[in-house]
């Protein structure tokens, strides 16, 4: 088979219709001539004759486009220069359909341009964590600060807590937290008078910030609080006390500017029963 009548097939199976071609040599035949049947039924359409088939290759194409050849290629001599062929082809289409085609067969129907894809929205932007509020430790904070102690390894309960923070709120020396929906780090502080320094020696004696907002800036903003009231009570020299095995706090200090100087012992002392209770006052 070929080429044209490869496309010719192809053609009329988009529409519906089967494609025959004569291959008898008998003289005054009907040999090379094409006709068309409807797919489904096999009813003959179009190119048959009593003699055998009758259509040229060009009338089953202008069939298949929807008009007689003549008038297809009547409507192509008479198309003005630069007017499309395909154009041309449609007016064509219109023309002189012949009576033995297929009635009221629907032209198949053209695959709709698809409307442009919406750009994807945006999500919306996640909004920014509260920033933390550095303020004095109050009683009510007692439940949060003894888990954020109890996560650093030591046994505390909000009682304790309680009592310890009303002694050091005496003293003038309260506890500081961070406040962002709720308590999620902690810093106590001391000033020691010496008698070797010309001024007190104020120290950090614990930090500690919630797990899950490490790495956000909140040790520090409490540290600088810390600090800053250090300084209000004239000390001169600020230290840090930290356990040795907890190196990333020993890393976090130095980037603070804290440098590593002596040496810090310590000794257990013994409870003298005698006595009441410091945290019973």
């Amino acid at each position: 088979m070929s080429e044209r009548d490869e496309a010719l097939r192809a053609m009329a199976a988009n529409r519906g219709c089967k494609l025959t071609k004569s291959r008898r040599r008998k003289p005054g035949g009907d040999y090379g001539r094409y006709g068309l049947k409807e797919a489904g039924s096999g009813a003959q359409l179009f190119g048959f004759g009593k003699d055998g088939l009758t259509a040229t290759a060009d009338e089953i194409e202008a069939f298949l486009r929807g008009g007689a050849a003549s008038s297809w290629k009547t409507s192509l001599r008479a198309t003005p220069a630069g007017k499309p062929r395909a154009a041309a082809r449609k007016e064509a289409a219109g023309q002189g359909r012949p009576a033995e085609g297929p009635k009221n067969r629907a032209e198949p129907e053209r695959p709709q341009r698809r409307a442009a894809a919406e750009p994807p929205r945006k999500r919306p932007e996640p909004e920014p964590p509260k920033a933390a509020v550095v303020r004095d430790a109050a009683p009510r904070d007692a439940d949060r600060i003894a888990g954020l102690i109890n996560a650093l390894g030591y046994e505390v309960t909000a009682a304790d807590v309680r009592r310890r923070l009303t002694q050091l709120r005496r003293a003038n020396e309260a506890p500081l937290v961070a406040e962002a929906d709720g308590v999620i780090g902690c810093v106590t502080w001391h000033v020691t008078p010496v008698i070797h320094r010309p001024r007190p020696v104020g120290r950090l004696t614990m930090l500690v910030v919630a797990e899950k907002q490490r790495g956000k800036g909140i040790g520090q903003a409490l540290v600088e609080a810390a600090e800053a009231r250090l300084r209000e009570r004239g000390c001169g020299l600020i230290e840090v006390t930290s356990n040795m095995r907890r190196l990333r706090a020993h890393g976090f200090y130095e980037r603070l500017g804290y440098e590593r100087t002596s040496y810090r012992f310590a000794k257990a002392a013994a409870v003298d029963r005698s006595r009441p209770a410091q945290e019973e006052g």
